[in-house]
């Protein structure tokens, strides 16, 4: 199938937020297509992150399924069910559940984290195949302007 060039000053009038919104839909499917193959969710991988002490969590406590989804409000997807997700991680034997339901990173785990971060390199180069950092880093930024300007805000 032919790709059609759009000219410049055609793209230039185009809605940014219908672009925003192709990219963000293609960039997860690619990325948890990736993380599938090596049989793995990105929701599994956040919860390994979002509990180690080593990544986001600032203290190794263990958290429930509704803490952690507060955590990952910004990132999660609406269809991501997060108990479910646990529940896989635990029959791994990478988290372990206690008495009050909070869940906790296993050392297991905390290996099998750093074993799944080692993935992040080769999709994001990827993904970045054929754009030069100087234009992911003027894209990104026309992004935070674009958000500032629509009243948001970019940490």
């Amino acid at each position: 199938m032919a790709t059609q060039r759009i000219p410049d000053a055609e793209l230039a009038g185009q809605p940014a937020a219908y672009w925003t919104g192709v990219a963000y839909e293609a960039l997860i499917a690619y990325t948890r297509t990736r993380q599938a193959e090596k049989g793995y969710t990105q929701p599994q991988f956040w919860l390994l992150r979002n509990l180690s002490v080593n990544d986001i969590s600032p203290d190794g406590e263990g958290m429930s399924v509704p803490e952690l989804r507060e955590a990952m409000a910004s990132y999660i997807r609406p269809e991501d069910d997060l108990a479910a997700e646990a529940e896989g991680l635990v029959e791994r034997g990478w988290l372990t559940r206690d008495a009050e339901g909070r869940l906790w990173l296993t050392e297991e785990g905390e290996q099998a984290r750093v074993d799944l971060a080692r993935n992040s390199p080769a999709i994001r180069a990827a993904l970045h195949e054929g754009i030069d950092d100087a234009d992911y880093v003027t894209t990104v930024k026309v992004l935070q302007r674009l958000i500032r300007n629509a009243g948001g805000t970019v940490a």
